[in-house]
């Protein structure tokens, strides 16, 4: 009888049951991952990326399970230890964790949305370009705000690239920069990516007046086959010597638009647009998911990044606008200053947001075209924002 006890006593001991009190943060964790989940499933939040997100951070927070030790991957960035340790003393979670550190995810999910993008509305009007860039404006002035609020250097341009709205680049930025900071910078990039609908509008509506929500753009000029094909290899071979940190991410973007664009590719523009990118989609949000330990998650700082991320989109917003709205006066109002919020990198979510303020003013309104162009120039620009931050702080 003793030992059957004696059994049980250790059973418990031992199961996830008896640590689950030891630490309340785990609790609260628990509990936001169950909320994200339901955002994800129910709500269809940005669902791809948020399911995996928040089953990760519900794996991470179970105690008892050895998936994810941040004390190791703080003894690799001090340089006490190597990767070698992660495959002698990791968990899943830890092995799945390098292709996030090493930015191996991040790239290959630009590679899959270069080979998904049409470029054609951006060649057809190159002004998108200056409507993509400022709609970085966002991220300069919440990195300017971090700073003051008593963020580094690093975590401040972690923070700021929130503001391009691209999930992708800020976790790329993030686990070189500051990767203490990357669950929390991943959930608010994220979660505000899916609530573009309802952040963006009621900024559009202010910023622009009913007859400027009215007007309708000419129709775009057809985009040849060569431009397509020559353009990303143009971008790629400019940007690179410009901003040399920017290869990684803009150099897959490019190589799968022109998987996407050359025509003797289509098997790998297929891979590359499913198989990889729902693979790589998997592995990255649940090992970003991971990092999200609650001793380390539940800090006066994720409340202050969570609040600077929204400035970051917000004001990004306004900067496309602003232009757009310049635009509309220079070209005697043929440019729909709405198109402007579209230059924050969340394709195809923000033109859509665009083309439904428009047609909400004037039914006949057919924006989602226009607005591909500056949402397809926001992609580039924040991808070379993060290129610049990382030149400065890398």
């Amino acid at each position: 009888m003793g030992a059957i006890s004696e059994t049980l006593v250790n059973l418990w001991q031992s199961s996830g049951f008896s640590m689950l009190f030891d630490d309340w943060r785990n609790l609260i964790m628990i509990v936001l991952a169950c909320v994200l989940l339901y955002l994800g499933i129910v709500k269809k939040f940005e669902p791809l990326l948020l399911v995996g997100i928040a089953f990760g951070m519900l794996l991470t927070n179970l105690p008892g399970g050895g998936l994810y030790h941040p004390e190791l991957w703080d003894a690799i960035m001090d340089g006490t230890k190597t990767y070698g340790a992660v495959l002698a003393e990791g968990g899943l979670l830890d092995i799945l964790y390098i292709g996030v550190k090493t930015s191996v995810y991040p790239c290959l999910i630009f590679l899959g949305v270069g080979a998904m993008t049409d470029f054609g509305p951006l060649l057809a009007n190159p002004k998108s370009l200056l409507l993509g860039a400022a709609a970085q404006l966002g991220i300069y002035c919440a990195f300017i705000l971090a700073v003051l609020l008593g963020f580094n250097g690093n975590e401040a341009a972690s923070i700021g690239i929130i503001g391009g709205a691209d999930g992708p680049t800020a976790i790329f930025l993030t686990s070189i920069l500051a990767p203490h900071l990357l669950g929390a910078i991943a959930i608010a990039a994220y979660s505000y990516m899916a609530l573009i609908p309802m952040i963006q509008p009621p900024i559009m509506r202010a910023l622009t007046t009913e007859k400027e929500r009215q007007i309708k753009m000419d129709q775009m000029r057809t985009v040849s086959k060569k431009e397509r094909i020559v353009f990303p290899i143009v971008v790629v071979i400019f940007t690179v010597l410009l901003l040399p940190s920017v290869a990684p991410l803009l150099g897959m973007l490019m190589l799968g638009n022109l998987l996407r664009e050359c025509g003797v590719t289509e098997r790998l523009s297929d891979t590359a647009q499913n198989a990889l990118m729902n693979i790589v989609t998997i592995m990255l949000s649940v090992s970003v998911g991971a990092t999200t330990v609650g001793s380390r998650f539940l800090t006066a700082s994720t409340l202050k990044i969570v609040a600077l991320g929204l400035f970051a989109f917000c004001f990004s917003t306004v900067g496309g606008l602003l232009l757009g709205k310049l635009l509309c006066k220079l070209s005697g109002g043929k440019i729909n200053p709405l198109i402007g919020s579209a230059g924050v990198s969340a394709v195809p979510m923000a033109a859509r947001v665009s083309q439904v303020v428009g047609q909400k003013s004037n039914p006949t309104n057919y924006l989602l075209m226009h607005a591909m162009g500056p949402n397809v120039a926001g992609v580039i620009g924040s991808a070379v924002a993060a290129g610049f931050l990382l030149a400065i702080f890398g």
